[in-house]
């Protein structure tokens, strides 16, 4: 085993460990269950099966937490008509969005260190109150300028959420056990996609807009409740925890560059061109912030995002990955529905079902990896094989015409999906057996905001060159027509395609199934860089519960 190989198996090794003494402690059922018992020693020691009832309540109230911040966009986005109508304001409208995401993204590292520094459990909590604030006051808003507040705040929640459910997973299961998990995360990933749109045009029919929001508060506080009553991790001590004092410079800069880059992603090509004043100063600010956070975090005693954690090649590897598959994903779900809707006829109503096949396969195969990572240990060969099928799918994707049929495109969209069900819950897996305990939290941000940052950019760019080829295809095919169909923007509702005059509406699909083509082409060349990292990722061992150590490469 070479140098490099020991070193990355002790750190894993090491996180296993602490795992085990955080469970240990959590209540008398954990401790039995847990390997080590009390004292978090001999990790060989046999786990007992099945999971006790509290973790299981736990992980229901983790699950809870994670939907809460998936779901929330989706419903918000089918209210957004009828939420203009009634506040006005429609200029403002995509700040509704766009406070939300910059907050989450911003806030994402923040919440992963101040867990590390303060404890897991008082942090998450936290922040699942200031997004219930959040959600309570948005639906409380009597205009636009409110809501744009108020969702900024919910979004600042959001941004604890997820982090603190992947690092208290984390803490609570050994790597080698974490796998088996994986299915539920993905499950919960699937459900808000198909059912976002769903339950939030349903509930905007019934119940008015404000119930998007106020949706969240009885699922909030029922995920509160269990994790208050259930969840008993170690706090550090309040010796250590006034000896390590918050890098408040570095996260004010690492906020500033992060805002900068989403504006940037957000902005480009819609709001702004890409060459304007706007967009480019916004990207010489957000490279400055971010040059001066690499340089701030060389110095800082207790930096917000340690830079030692890059020194682990599996962690710098699946911090790419993570941001290939946001890339990838986004992308598909963004242009996916519209394909089929412009061009295939389907209704919008169902948005969320019409990306089934490619939630389905995730979810079904994420489950698989999860068990067979469970059973053995190893996993180097989801990334090599997620990969694979990520650039083939996204390939025959963008061979999608006018004339492909619903079930070709959603073979298509399988092969897609079971691609991103290797990558998208080992990815985490990975980077967490890549760190030790104490750097948890960090780690669990760093690579979901990769994933997001990732997300950020596919939109932007896949999405600027499918805009750039509609509006080309559609001057070619239908003169100035075209040009004057698409002016504001390439993408029409169903309302706007219906009125078009029927040679419009023919070159309208055309150029949408080339616009298709051309962003489907971009993300496989895109997915190929995913695979050349899969190549170099070291299959480091997985600590379990119930023995040794796989053996390594």
């Amino acid at each position: 085993m070479s140098a490099d190989t020991e070193k990355e198996t002790t750190r894993g090794a090491g996180g296993a460990a602490g795992a085990v003494g955080a469970a240990a402690v959590a209540d008398e059922e954990i401790r039995d269950a847990v390997p080590g018992g009390a004292s978090g020693e001999g990790e060989g020691a046999g786990a007992k099966e099945p999971q006790p009832r509290s973790v299981r309540v736990v992980l229901f109230a983790l699950m809870i937490a994670m939907l809460l911040a998936m779901l929330d966009n989706m419903i918000v986005g089918t209210a957004m008509p009828t939420i203009v109508g009634d506040l006005g304001g429609l200029e403002h409208l995509s700040w509704v969005v766009t406070a939300y995401t910059l907050a989450t993204a911003a806030s994402t590292p923040i919440w992963g260190k101040l867990g590390d520094l303060y404890g897991r459990k008082s942090v998450f909590m936290t922040s699942i109150v200031i997004f219930l604030i959040g959600s309570a006051l948005s639906g409380m808003a009597q205009d636009m300028g409110q809501l744009i507040g108020f969702r900024a705040l919910q979004g600042l929640g959001a941004g604890g959420l997820m982090v603190g459910v992947m690092a208290i997973i984390g803490d609570l299961i050994p790597p080698r056990e974490r796998g088996k998990y994986q299915g539920m995360m993905a499950g919960v990933m699937a459900l808000a996609m198909i059912a976002g749109p769903l339950v939030g045009g349903t509930i905007t029919d019934h119940w008015g807009w404000r119930w998007s929001f106020y949706i969240n508060l009885p699922l909030g506080v029922v995920a509160l409740a269990a994790i208050s009553v259930v969840l008993h991790l170690p706090k550090p001590s309040r010796e250590a925890r006034s000896a390590r004092s918050i890098d408040y410079l570095g996260a004010a800069l690492l906020t500033v560059g992060i805002t900068a880059i989403v504006l940037v992603t957000t902005w480009g090509g819609t709001e702004y061109a890409w060459g304007s004043a706007v967009i480019m100063e916004l990207a010489a600010i957000g490279v400055a912030a971010l040059v001066g956070f690499l340089f701030v975090e060389t110095r800082a005693a207790e930096p917000v995002m340690p830079l030692h954690i890059f020194r682990s090649r599996n962690f710098t590897l699946m911090s790419l990955i993570g941001f290939i598959t946001g890339f990838v994903m986004f992308g598909a779900v963004l242009f996916l529905p519209l394909y089929q809707q412009s061009v295939q006829g389907a209704s919008a109503t169902n948005s969320g079902l019409l990306l089934l096949p490619m939630l389905g396969a995730m979810l079904a195969v994420s489950m698989v990896a999860g068990r067979v990572t469970t059973g053995s240990g190893r996993y180097k060969v989801f990334p090599l094989v997620g990969s694979v099928l990520m650039i083939v799918g996204l390939f025959l994707l963008a061979q999608m015409d006018t004339g492909t049929s619903r079930l070709t495109s959603g073979v298509f969209m399988a092969v897609l999906g079971s691609g991103m069900g290797c990558l998208m819950q080992i990815t985490m897996l990975v980077a967490q057996n890549s760190v030790e305990m104490k750097d948890m939290g960090v780690a669990s941000s760093t690579t979901t905001l990769s994933r997001t940052l990732g997300s950020s950019f596919g939109v932007a760019i896949m999405g600027a060159l499918f805009n750039s080829r509609v509006q080309d295809v559609m001057a070619e095919r239908a003169g100035a027509l075209g040009s004057e169909v698409t002016e504001q923007s390439a993408q029409l509702d169903a309302a706007s395609l219906a009125k078009l005059p029927v040679p419009a509406r023919e070159a309208y699909q055309f150029a949408v199934s080339s616009g298709t083509h051309s962003a489907f082409l971009l993300g496989s060349v895109v997915a190929v860089l995913a695979l050349v990292a899969a190549v170099f990722v070291k299959e480091v061992p997985l600590r379990g519960a119930g023995g040794p150590p796989v053996a390594g490469e």
